[in-house]
């Protein structure tokens, strides 16, 4: 029960600090992108996992809530976590790794099409740009097997 933080657990140790962001969603043909401004939170909890803590403020006045929770399972060999938001009921299960790069950490889950209500595949993924910006996006498989934009956030470290 007493694991020793790995290489891994340090590679998410880099995202701890405080971040404000510029999310965008893309529209359908025509329609105009929805943006926001992000306020985001990383803390350790202890040595193994962090917990991300966003607060969003849409451009229309709507405001939403996040946490995401990560660490990696050295049992199972790859990063787990949870995603939940006020915006949504339903629990988002991660399971990833990082990529050869080694600033990609690539977590896949399943959840809802919110068009038709189907489950879908959907990635999200946190880039490390360098010690003061990393970027998430989010993607969903499509019927025609390609990963299609969900959003993109932006961070650059405030403190």
């Amino acid at each position: 029960m007493n694991n020793e933080p790995q290489a891994e657990h340090r590679w998410l140790h880099r995202l701890v600090g405080e971040w404000e962001g510029d999310g965008e969603m893309p529209a359908a043909p025509g329609e105009a992108a929805t943006t926001w401004r992000s306020l985001q939170s990383v803390r350790k909890i202890g040595e193994l996992w962090i917990q991300c803590e966003t607060r969003i403020q849409m451009a229309d006045g709507g405001a939403d809530i996040m946490q995401i929770t990560l660490g990696y399972d050295t049992a199972q060999g790859h990063y787990v976590g949870v995603f939940a938001g006020s915006m949504m009921s339903n629990l988002w299960i991660y399971q990833g790794k990082v990529e050869a790069d080694g600033r990609t950490l690539t977590l896949d889950t399943e959840g809802p099409d919110f068009g038709s209500g189907q489950t879908r595949r959907f990635q999200d993924i946190v880039e490390l740009i360098d010690d003061d910006r990393h970027e998430l996006r989010s993607r969903m498989l499509g019927d025609d097997g390609q990963w299609q934009p969900v959003m993109t956030v932006r961070y650059r470290r405030t403190g």
